[in-house]
């Protein structure tokens, strides 16, 4: 396969390579400087804080490992294999904590907990403080991580419960053991894909380590860059980060190098097991449990805050909820426009270009935030200083920043961080459209853009509309590469929420974040029944 003919190059394939090329810049900028940069902290980190950030970060995985396998396994075989009353409604509920981003879940449990707060009278004060450590970190990112593990989960157990049980039961089985022995081993790889998604999100986190205080590579990124304005030593601590992601997805791959699993096209409705009496209260509970801690206490709580004592903040956050919004949409509408690009080049242009760029762009959500945020203003402010010295001195005009100074330098990160989202459901979309189809509009004199924009967008609304959202609600959520990368006095709801509890003000930050939590929910109600009304 060629890397790419000439006959290939139109308006779609040029953007897609544009797109790919933005997703690769950051890492090359990572993998250079950290590689080749000389920092003048670099061995003062190494030496104090850099086995500390090592230690931090390997607790917080091995923590949330633990943390989302005890909550999303047995709920998902539960809601799969067994039916008990509120089976359905626990179905949906076990999905909510997603809409939850952890920083905000650690912001409303500090203040609940908090020895002057209202669980005061009713517990240990000592056990009230324990809560900002490395295992409170890790408790406030299983609680909102789990259903990535439930959900795949989940799909898996539904796909083969009905032959499995079948197959339990004609070996003298009963229901229990046939899961553990039978089912458990064939969502193997189901869970280990979904521990996965958790532990990136986990090493991407900075918003709860940083409100706790725990010390990780992401603290140490956002220290290094802005504390000490060493981006060489930023850049060396990222490398170090993505080699650690680099490992945790090795280690998934290697885990399941030779599983082979399949199972049949049958569509009959699978039988659940009856539970009732005392079982149907044990299956209640634990299906029960993760939800109401991840989603119900705080969703609460927080409610109760902005109703109360915060209702003087909800017309102060306008200005940042519709600095959100825009920015967001924005967001969205560039990056469903790249995966659109993108998935195109690869069905009617397929070389070893695009294919390399698609792939590589699949890798941006791998990645964490501050990662992303260094490998995008390194190379932005090296292109800030040539456009100002150019325009100043051919033309006399001086034009500030106007990558770095801008919005411009966040939707760059976005498009890095995101476009894998983004892709992922426009890919499935346009597996789904036949190739012929391509080819009638081809004959009909089409050109590449018209049949993306009259065929193929009409054909995959659906999946244009879930990539959009999801994209908008990721934006939207976003804390660390916002952070870094933000304009002087531009706010966003999650940087809002953040400053506000930072400076111990956990009450008025209650309205931006139950904002964001309501906007999180549209795309959770819309996967749960994408899974419930799935064929399997």
């Amino acid at each position: 396969m060629a890397l790419i003919s000439p006959r290939q190059l139109n308006p779609v394939t040029l953007v897609a390579l544009a797109a790919g090329v933005l997703v690769c810049v950051p890492i090359i900028t990572i993998v250079c400087m950290g590689l080749f940069g000389q920092s003048d902290v670099w061995a003062h980190l190494v030496d104090t804080r850099l086995p500390q950030y090592l230690s931090n970060s390997f607790g917080l995985v091995v923590g949330v490992s633990l943390g989302v396998v005890l909550f999303g396994v047995p709920s998902a075989a539960l809601v799969s294999l067994c039916d008990f009353p509120g089976r359905r409604a626990l179905s949906l509920a076990l999905l909510l904590p997603l809409a939850f981003p952890a920083y905000i879940l650690a912001y409303t449990y500090t203040g609940l907990l908090d020895p002057a707060g209202p669980m005061a009278r009713w517990i240990d004060p000592r056990a009230l403080d324990s809560i900002r450590s490395l295992p409170g970190a890790a408790v406030m990112l299983s609680l909102v991580l789990y259903p990535y593990v439930y959900l795949l989960a989940r799909a898996s157990f539904l796909s083969r419960s009905a032959s499995t049980l079948e197959v339990g039961r004609t070996l003298g089985l009963t229901p229990l053991r046939s899961t553990i022995k039978l089912a458990l081993p064939m969502a193997r790889p189901a869970i280990v894909a979904g521990l996965t998604l958790a532990l990136m999100e986990t090493l991407a986190d900075y918003g709860t380590v940083a409100f706790f205080g725990v010390p990780t590579f992401t603290t140490g990124i956002m220290r290094a860059y802005h504390g000490m304005g060493d981006a060489v030593a930023a850049a060396q601590l990222a490398l170090t980060l993505l080699a650690f992601v680099a490992l945790l997805v090795l280690l998934e791959k290697y885990s399941r190098r030779k599983l082979r699993y399949f199972s049949g096209s049958s569509r009959r409705s699978h039988s659940r097991v009856q539970l009732t009496g005392r079982n149907a209260g044990l299956a209640i509970l634990v299906c029960a449990l993760p939800p109401l801690l991840g989603f119900g206490v705080p969703g609460l709580t927080l409610l109760w805050w902005g109703l109360t004592d915060a209702r003087d903040q909800w017309v102060d956050l306008v200005p940042h909820a519709l600095s959100s919004f825009g920015l967001a949409s924005a967001a969205a509408l560039l990056l469903v426009g790249s995966a659109l690009a993108l998935g195109y080049a690869e069905r009617t242009a397929p070389s070893r270009l695009t294919r390399g760029l698609t792939q590589i762009a699949g890798l941006g959500y791998a990645l964490p935030g501050t990662i992303i945020a260094v490998g995008v203003l390194i190379p932005l402010a090296q292109a800030d200083q040539w456009l100002f010295l150019f325009f100043r001195d051919h033309l006399g005009v001086n034009v500030g920043l106007p990558l770095t100074g801008t919005v411009a330098a966040v939707l760059v990160a976005y498009g890095a961080r995101f476009t894998a989202v983004s892709l992922g459901a426009i890919t499935s979309g346009l597996g789904r459209i036949k190739p012929s189809l391509d080819e009638a509009a081809t004959l009909l004199g089409y050109r590449p853009l018209q049949i993306v924009r009259r065929v193929h967008v009409p054909l995959m609304r659906g999946a244009v509309l879930t990539s959009a959202l999801v994209v908008f609600v990721d934006v939207l959520k976003e804390l660390p590469a916002t952070l870094i990368l933000r304009p002087f006095d531009f706010n966003t709801l999650a940087v809002r929420a953040y400053e506000l509890a930072s400076d111990e003000r956990l009450l008025d930050a209650a309205p931006a974040s139950l904002m964001i939590v309501a906007v999180g929910l549209i795309p959770v109600v819309y996967l749960n029944r994408s899974v419930s009304e799935a064929k399997y």
